[in-house]
């Protein structure tokens, strides 16, 4: 039976506001420019603008900031038919700074947040038997409405044979405490097919104390944890998913599967602008990859290269790749 989509990306939309005077310090900023962000958003176009057929389940408000994500979407060409309008609510905003090489301070605005209103009826609306595969954003299952609806979403994948991928997302502020991250993200873990995350997101799966956590600069989506990370991999290895991913920035990827050995993927060096949105264009990469049949090293060397690209542009969704640049990347560097 052909799908009608190959990918469903579910969770976070946002404005992004970034900082237009890069290198600046936070305090010395004198102006931002506008892009559309958030795990899933980013993912979905990513993923759209290499070749892929994609929708996103989201919340917006009843506000210009949704107006403004939504039209951005749909001039991508992501389906929106399951991006609701959710009265009462705002829609979510972002605003980050830019410190190349290794500062990337940001702040959320998520308080009362369309997305985090996602409920059952919402997921209700998705025919999931129109999708080969679903990527779940972690932070989608921090508070309720949208806990409940991303378990029930995960439901109804199951039912309908949907490929289930889970980005771990961990942003500690999103959760009212960040142990609360692992408990939750551990419950969900077995009915994934494939988690994909960096050594601190996992770590941070088996967060026992909250000492482990230390944000600085305030950096959210860089956080140092501490812990032990081939314990944190095996446990995930072991709790029922096919395939972990562990993304290891300009190291590249490693791709792990019950009882086989560690498989290296490496990456594309390239000079850093912007950290923010490597891991969203990574996952755009590896879906493509992966739903036309690459196969996992392929598919995690193309998450890889469009991982790279996007950390030498000024922003996260507006700058995806698209398919020619990829393989332009990848051909002056050795290839896939």
């Amino acid at each position: 039976m052909v799908k009608k989509y190959d990918l469903l990306t579910i969770g976070r939309s946002s404005i992004d506001l970034y900082s237009a005077n890069v290198g600046s310090p936070f305090t010395e900023i004198k102006a931002f420019n506008a892009f559309v962000g958030g795990c899933p958003t980013n993912i979905a176009v990513g993923a759209t603008r290499l070749g892929l057929h994609t929708a996103i389940l989201t919340g917006i408000g009843n506000d210009q900031v949704g107006a403004f994500i939504k039209s951005f979407l749909e001039k991508e060409n992501v389906a929106t038919d399951f991006v609701p309008t959710i009265d009462g609510t705002r829609s979510s905003a972002v605003i980050l700074g830019i410190e190349p090489p290794d500062r990337f301070p940001l702040v959320y605005y998520r308080d009362n947040c369309a997305d985090i209103h996602l409920h059952i009826n919402h997921v209700d609306a998705v025919p999931f038997s129109d999708f080969r595969a679903a990527i779940f954003s972690g932070t989608a299952f921090s508070k309720d409405p949208s806990r409940t609806a991303m378990l029930y979403a995960l439901e109804l994948a199951q039912q309908h044979n949907v490929t289930r991928l889970l980005d771990l997302d961990f942003r500690a502020d999103q959760w009212d405490d960040p142990r609360s991250f692992g408990i939750t993200i551990r419950t969900a873990l077995p009915q994934f097919n494939i988690v994909i995350g960096t050594e601190e997101e996992i770590l941070a799966a088996y967060l026992t104390d909250i000492s482990q956590v230390s944000i600085k600069h305030q950096q959210i989506s860089a956080p140092e944890i501490k812990g032990n990370i081939e314990k944190a991999i095996q446990r995930i290895k072991h709790s029922g998913v096919d395939t972990l991913i562990v993304k290891r920035g300009k190291d590249g990827a490693s791709i792990f599967e019950k009882d086989k050995p560690e498989v290296k993927v490496p990456g594309f060096p390239v000079e850093v602008l912007n950290v923010l949105g490597a891991g969203d264009a990574f996952a755009g990469g590896f879906s493509y990859g992966y739903l036309n049949g690459w196969g996992l090293y392929r598919s995690v060397r193309m998450g890889n290269a469009c991982g790279a690209i996007i950390v030498t542009r000024e922003g996260c969704a507006n700058f995806m790749p698209t398919l020619e640049e990829v393989m332009q990347f990848t051909g002056e560097r050795g290839g896939m």
